[in-house]
């Protein structure tokens, strides 16, 4: 059983930063691959990014990319997603999900076994 945490979010005007967290219970968190998605009411959720189980290879949204980078910290049970060049499109509530196979990317919620609570993230224009 993993439980996970998120922190970090806020209100920041456009064009500003957050880094979110994301910490993990659970002695075997460096074996999950894990993501960060993101959802607003009314529509599903959607994929952000993803990390490796060790970190070597992510993947991002075209709608993120070269502005959020996601990272993991396996000695501190931590994932991170940094977040710069805010646009009020990236208002949302942000979780972070661990899935529980060793596999290629997965970009489908369904995909992942564990879920934050979320945080939220507001972007002023």
């Amino acid at each position: 059983q993993v439980q996970l945490v998120e922190s970090g979010g806020g209100l920041v005007q456009a064009g500003g930063s957050l880094r979110l967290s994301c910490a993990a219970s659970g002695r075997t968190f460096s074996s999950y691959p894990m993501a960060w998605f993101r959802q607003v009411p009314g529509k599903e959720r959607e994929f952000v990014a993803y990390i490796s189980a060790i970190g070597r290879t992510t993947y991002y949204s075209d709608s993120v990319k070269g502005r959020f980078t996601i990272s993991r910290d396996n000695a501190k049970n931590t994932v991170y997603l940094q977040m710069n060049s805010l646009k009020p499109e990236d208002t949302a509530v942000y979780y972070c999900a661990a899935r529980s196979v060793i596999s290629p990317m997965r970009a489908a919620p369904t995909e992942y076994d564990y879920w934050g609570q979320g945080t939220h993230v507001t972007v002023s224009s």
